[in-house]
């Protein structure tokens, strides 16, 4: 009985009818930017800089870290100088060790230092020959360190890494307006495969139609046997287009069903949006966007700040370098715990060094001299794309105010090439009207409906690239913006 319920379980849904969908271009990409693959690896290509940018702007504030080290034991044989026998002599001794510490930092991003504040306890146990306990304690040390002449990171970092995460907002809006791209493609190829296949239906219609008209007339020698047999031919290669037809209309139906995440066996219908309204978009404010939200332009502004940072980087480097550590606080030794933190003791530091390279046969300059070719280079590659994308913006717009009259004119195309079918296809059936006359207008209509569908989605195609180009709705003359 087990065995039977589970294989109905197995074969119910597949018993299940098809889910029956009709979908419109704009839920098409709202369905792609939710739950496509394609979006879901967008975002989490975001997710991953927005990171990033948390933990840096998690670097700016103060941190607290403790370090610990529980025990340590150490048995070893050391020379010692015996003052009574005025000899070395090896001797053995044993410790063991304990000790702790809590550290406050805080980044100075203005000079590139780092203040601290810590307080630390150490502990200190000998076996042998001298046993005792030694605790030795720093309740509180405030101290500042810093390259005095070297390369500033936290400066740099305050410069790029705000513009990394605007870099990294702005590419998500850039990907996900290319899924809609995807998901236009997806959609027009359905929809283009769902016209050839209602085109197939109506067509072997019509070819049995006028088959069967075509017999009656070759009965009263109104046509030819070649007229005749040229019509049955028709409905023959009409019935195998159907089925390529079905086998296209499929395969489209799954490939859109697959993007959107949807059941791989729904029934997916689409509906040609309608002609768009006549709407020129100006060059220049596509252009103007363009500069300010493009992705690629924001990249190469990054690419520039960090080489102009490797510059500025390897110039310090290539000098000779001095660094400060300066402090001031507590510090005691005692053998028992509580005493450690009596009669307390400044502890005062100040360290300054120096490093100057003397000779190294040009090495230094060597790097400095690659670090300011690379900016060059950098700052041409930025100049170029920066024209690559305004030439594209422009092309794009272009292609958007022509693609808008292309539509009108395929759809005034389609109107006069279905009247002429019709009234072809009356004239043929009461004889006023030849065979090749008939496929002619046939023909037409077929490339008619294809123009049009092709035209739409050239037009959506374009009207979608060019918000990808910029970041900027045109509908509603707004920056894109993604929550």
């Amino acid at each position: 009985m087990r065995k039977l319920l589970l294989s109905l379980l197995i074969i119910f849904p597949a018993l299940l009818p098809a889910q029956s969908v009709d979908l419109t271009l704009r839920r098409a990409i709202e369905m792609a930017n939710d739950s496509s693959l394609q979006a879901f690896r967008v975002k989490n290509m975001y997710l991953s800089s927005y990171w990033g940018y948390r933990s840096y702007q998690a670097a700016r504030l103060p941190s607290l870290s403790l370090a610990l080290t529980p025990a340590t034991y150490n048995r070893y044989i050391r020379q010692r100088y015996d003052s009574q026998e005025n000899i070395d002599v090896y001797r053995a001794q044993q410790m063991y060790s304990a000790s702790g510490s809590l550290n406050i930092t805080q980044n100075f991003d203005p000079l590139g230092g780092t203040f601290y504040l810590e307080t630390g306890l150490e502990y200190m146990r000998n076996f042998g020959d001298y046993t005792g306990n030694q605790f030795s304690s720093i309740p509180v040390r405030i101290g500042y360190r810093q390259n005095l002449i070297g390369y500033n990171a936290f400066k740099w970092d305050k410069k790029i890494e705000p513009l990394k995460f605007e870099k990294a907002k702005k590419e998500l809006i850039y990907n996900m307006e290319g899924v809609a791209e995807t998901a236009v493609n997806y959609y027009f190829a359905l929809a283009l495969a769902q016209e050839e296949y209602r085109l197939a239906v109506n067509n072997l219609a019509s070819c049995d139609t006028l088959y069967i008209t075509g017999e009656r007339r070759f009965k009263i020698q109104s046509i030819s046997e070649a007229d005749l047999l040229t019509l049955k031919l028709d409905r023959v290669n009409a019935q195998n287009t159907l089925e390529n037809a079905s086998i296209g209309l499929k395969r489209a139906m799954f490939s859109l069903a697959t993007f959107l995440g949807m059941d791989q066996n729904a029934k997916i219908t689409v509906t040609l949006p309608v002609a768009p309204d006549s709407k020129e978009i100006p060059v220049d404010i596509a252009l103007t966007q363009a500069r300010l939200n493009n992705p690629d332009l924001l990249q190469h502004r990054q690419n520039v700040l960090e080489a102009q940072r490797d510059l500025s980087r390897t110039k310090m480097e290539s000098r000779f370098n001095a660094n400060i550590n300066a402090s001031i606080g507590f510090n005691q030794v005692a053998p028992t715990f509580g005493d450690a933190y009596h009669n307390l003791m400044r502890q005062d530091l100040v360290a300054v060094t120096i490093s100057i390279p003397l000779v190294d046969w040009g090495v230094r300059k060597g790097r400095v001299n690659m670090a300011r070719n690379n900016l060059s280079v950098v700052e041409i590659a930025a100049k170029q794309q920066e024209l690559t994308v305004e030439e594209d913006v422009v092309m794009t717009v272009s292609d958007f105010n022509i693609q808008q009259r292309l539509v009108s004119s395929a759809l005034e195309a389609l109107d006069l090439a279905d009247m002429a079918y019709e009234r072809t296809k009356q004239r043929f059936i009461i004889g006023k009207a030849d065979l090749n006359s008939l496929t002619l207008a046939q023909s037409r209509q077929q490339s008619a409906n294809t123009n049009y569908i092709r035209a739409l989605q050239n037009y959506w195609l374009s009207y979608y690239r060019l918000r990808k180009l910029t970041l900027f709705d045109f509908e509603y003359n707004r920056l894109i913006d993604i929550e």
